[in-house]
């Protein structure tokens, strides 16, 4: 689910200019490619016509991420570091180095009913921590506001997203559904950082307050997400230990288990104990591969996760979420809720005797989702773009989409495989779609490419633009098959040479000077870069 607010760029981040005002640069056309004329030449750039980038090597900025979740909320402040990579004037800034600024406390996320959230509280907790950091939103660069779990569903959820994001106009805003929360979670513990570094395939479980989010990740590629409604606060107490919280999972699990619940009474020992085993139960079922219970099938949020039985295929699990600080002991308070009980049972049944590489600390637990948010990344296009029409420019705050080709038998299945991990079935307004291709491309595996694309495309009613990140330089060819061709009854933005993947939002700027270049800005969330084993 995406946020209505934009996420404003400034000028200064429109395009990089080195400090050579004339150099030449040779076009990456499409080779090879059988029905389509190419040529060879240099270009001229003059890139007196560019506006400063602040930092012709180097970038300094000051990010924040702010995490309102169905249990808790908090803020990190970080200073970012980027540099660009590589000479050439399409080369990314990367961050080289973060420091961490001021983590604020963790407060329980306030609610006046069982439908609102407490906005003044958290409006006021959020300035407080603004304050205690010694910052403004005039001083912070970017950011990022993050709504999950339970509190994504109150009525007030998306009103407080966009007061934040209207406030600093520097936000991308991400109400997170229970599939994008997943990804997230993977990102932010370092999942997806471990998976990647020794081409492993790891399975992230992040344990909130009313939901657990599982996601599959193979070769630093998230593949599979899931959730089912286990948490910790799905019942909670109060100081004096009578009932003050019920969600609707919770009673499913009374219920079942003959176990009497209600509002303002007592809950024994013995029966918190066995709703968190019966929670326990319910989950380890979701990774065992096998067969689900009505329990189960009654408590999971999303289609399930595919998975060999008894973890077979998983080389590591990483657990996140609040919780997580219960199974790695790194918490011993009690919060009024099933989180101490919950951690304990599901380490239990993570600790393999036969496979004590199994269970890995996570980078961040409690935090996975805020530590960092907000990274620049300045890019250019590559020389073969494909514009239908220039009203469809400039485009801000494009959520990315990838399509993982390879892992699906259509390219229609990809598409769809790539909606679903935001939670989305069709396409929507303000989407860019990041296809990574492998391999030289044919007019034949292109036509293949864009037949599936305009299958999904043309599902959608309103007749919004459609636009494409390539990492190869075929853009021309791909949009001409698109709009010429298929005559796909929308605007068609093709860019090449631009690198995006997951959790990341594109700005696409007028083309510039005399080549025509577009520039482009990406921004991501950022996590930890790697997780120890």
């Amino acid at each position: 689910m995406r946020c209505a607010a934009a996420f404003r760029l400034p000028r200064t981040l429109l395009a990089v200019q080195r400090p050579d005002a004339h150099w030449r640069h040779s076009v990456a056309d499409e080779h090879d490619i059988p029905g389509f004329d190419h040529e060879h030449g240099d270009i001229d750039w003059d890139l007196s016509q560019m506006e400063d980038i602040e930092g012709i090597e180097t970038l300094t900025l000051t990010s924040v991420g702010i995490d309102i979740g169905s249990s808790t909320t908090h803020l990190v402040f970080s200073k970012l570091t980027l540099r660009r990579e590589g000479g050439s004037f399409s080369a990314r800034f990367r961050v080289a180095d973060r420091a961490i600024l001021y983590r604020s406390p963790i407060m329980l996320t306030p609610y006046l009913h069982g439908t609102r959230i407490d906005t003044d509280t958290v409006i006021e907790f959020v300035r407080q921590a603004y304050a205690e950091a010694g910052l403004t939103p005039e001083n912070v660069d970017t950011g990022a506001v993050v709504i999950t779990g339970e509190a994504l569903k109150k009525e007030n959820a998306r009103p407080i997203a966009e007061f934040f994001a209207a406030e600093s106009g520097k936000f991308i805003c991400a109400s997170a559904g229970h599939n994008m929360e997943a990804m997230l979670a993977a990102y932010g513990c370092g999942a997806v950082a471990l998976s990647k570094s020794n081409s492993s395939t790891v399975l992230n479980i992040d344990i909130g307050g009313g939901t657990t989010k599982l996601s599959l990740i193979r070769d630093g590629v998230v593949l599979q997400t899931s959730a089912v409604s286990v948490g910790a606060r799905l019942v909670a107490f109060d100081a004096n230990g009578l009932v003050q919280r019920i969600e609707e999972p919770a009673a499913t699990v009374a219920r079942e288990l003959g176990i009497h619940l209600a509002l303002g009474e007592p809950l024994a020992e013995t029966d918190q104990e066995a709703i968190a085993a019966k929670l326990t139960e319910v989950l380890f079922e979701v990774l065992g591969g096998g067969a689900y219970s009505p329990l189960t099938e009654s408590l999971l949020l999303t289609d399930r996760l595919v998975l060999a039985p008894d973890l077979a295929e998983i080389d590591h699990v990483i657990c996140s979420g609040g919780v997580s600080e219960y199974v790695y002991a790194h918490e011993s308070r009690t919060f009024g809720d099933l989180g101490p009980r919950l951690g304990r049972m599901i380490r239990a049944g993570l600790v393999m005797a036969d496979r004590p590489e199994l269970l890995n600390e996570p980078a961040e637990g409690i935090r996975a989702t805020v530590i960092g948010a907000g990274e620049y990344t300045v890019q250019a296009s590559g020389t073969t773009t494909y514009v239908s029409d220039y009203t469809a420019l400039p485009a801000f705050g494009l959520q990315v989409i990838r399509p993982v080709l390879e892992a699906a038998e259509t390219v229609q299945e990809a598409m769809q495989g790539a909606l679903a991990k935001v939670d989305l079935s069709s396409m929507i307004p303000g989407l860019a779609v990041a296809l990574s291709l492998e391999g030289q491309q044919s007019y034949q595996s292109l036509r293949r490419i864009a037949e599936g694309i305009a299958a999904i495309a043309e599902l959608a009613d309103d007749g919004f633009p459609l636009y494409l990140v390539l990492n190869q330089d075929v853009a021309r060819s791909l949009g001409g098959i698109l709009h010429e061709e298929l005559e796909l009854p929308r605007h068609v933005v093709v860019l090449d040479g631009i690198d995006v993947g997951d959790l990341e939002y594109v700005d696409v700027g007028r083309p510039l000077g005399a080549t025509q270049v577009m520039p482009v800005t990406v921004k991501s969330l950022l996590f930890p870069a790697a997780v120890a084993v």
